[in-house]
């Protein structure tokens, strides 16, 4: 078996499938990049048992087979390799693999193909999704995603798609995140899956940089199968019952705030700064104006005021400046509405002139 390619889209290849190695396993085949050859074409694969990565690699093959090789120290040495041809040869005898760009030569020790498992399949019954909606919604949502393995149900996105409407909920307890996209055509089959962050996340990179198109979808068993373009990837389905996110969604606020999103993000980066050991983003919004600000008492304090449409008594509430500044982040219009009620009640971000998005974010008890 031998492969011919240039070392670009082959470098490419391994690192869309290193995405998937392990890191935690003491199964040798886990972090190993399995490279198989079959009707001429070449494909690279990787899993760590719950992602799985599959990539079309263009290049020349001679033969057929499969070659399990180290994953990281693979994708390195593509990397490190001069532009131009690469060719990579079975050696039989010596149960290792020649790697030959230049006057560059490598000989990498190949692993057990036979503990590789084998990764689902994008196959039986599959929904077609536009690929830059998709990746667009993981984006505005994925941050809110608990990334606490005590809690696994909360480390997913809820996928949700019914009619022309795709909705992704994604929550750590602390704030909550919703998108609702509308598409074009609408979807026959009605589906509802929760499936890890990491995954979604890594589904939008590949639809990112690849200029895909179309996602086809597939859920055999507890998997859901992704395909965008020469990548398949795949992911374990989250089990459980995930927060019905309609009952934390407050039906009514009694103060809509208009604030100049990227005035508002500047204000609260700088102040940021001196919110430090777990200290609280203070927001005092008084008649017309809305001052932001945080002390740490060991190091120093800070505040800086913006004017706002805030009318009414006065009110004072505090933020987790992380979470209240990636909300703010994940509003792409020039401004956002920041809807209140009391301090001790959550914030809700929108969109001005929209509620396709809402990212709710508890309060932080200001001791007096």
């Amino acid at each position: 078996m031998q492969l011919k390619a240039e070392r670009d889209p082959l470098l490419d290849g391994l690192q869309t499938a290193a995405r998937a190695l392990s890191t935690r396993t003491t199964l040798p085949s886990l972090g190993g990049i399995m490279l198989i050859a079959a009707g001429g074409k070449l494909t690279a694969r990787a899993t760590d048992s719950e992602l799985a990565v599959s990539v079309e690699v263009d290049a020349e093959v001679e033969g057929e087979g499969q070659l399990l090789l180290p994953g990281r120290l693979l994708a390195d040495v593509a990397r490190a390799l001069p532009q131009g041809p690469v060719t990579i040869s079975e050696r039989s005898a010596e149960h290792d693999v020649e790697i030959k760009a230049g006057t560059a030569q490598f000989h990498l020790r190949l692993l057990d193909a036979e503990d590789f498992p084998r990764l689902p399949e994008l196959e039986g019954e599959t929904i077609t999704m536009p690929a830059p909606a998709l990746a667009e919604t993981v984006e505005r949502v994925a941050r809110a995603a608990s990334r606490d393995e005590v809690r696994p149900i909360l480390t997913g996105i809820m996928v949700s798609v019914e009619g022309n409407s795709l909705t992704m909920v994604a929550t750590d307890s602390y704030r909550l995140s919703v998108k609702r996209t509308e598409l074009a055509d609408a979807v026959a089959e009605p589906f509802e899956a929760n499936v890890p962050a990491r995954a979604m996340r890594e589904l939008a990179r590949v639809v990112s940089q690849g200029g895909v198109e179309e996602v086809q979808v597939a859920m055999p068993g507890n998997q859901i199968v992704f395909g965008a373009g020469g990548v398949t990837l795949s992911s374990r389905l989250i089990d459980g019952q995930f927060p019905n996110y309609r009952q934390l969604l407050p039906d009514a606020f009694d103060h809509d705030v208009k604030l100049p999103r990227g005035e508002l993000l500047d204000v609260t980066r700088r102040i940021r700064y001196l919110a430090q050991r777990n200290a609280p983003l203070k927001m005092a919004f008084a008649e017309g104006e809305l001052t932001v600000a945080a002390e740490t008492p060991e190091i120093g304090d800070a505040s800086e005021s913006m004017p706002c449409a805030f009318s009414g008594e006065a009110m004072e509430i505090a933020f987790n400046p992380q979470f209240f500044i990636e909300g703010v982040e994940s509003v792409e219009t020039e401004e956002v509405v920041l809807r209140l009620t009391s301090p001790l009640r959550p914030g809700l971000l929108q969109p001005a002139g929209s509620e396709d998005f809402s990212y709710l974010v508890m309060p932080i008890r200001l001791t007096v």
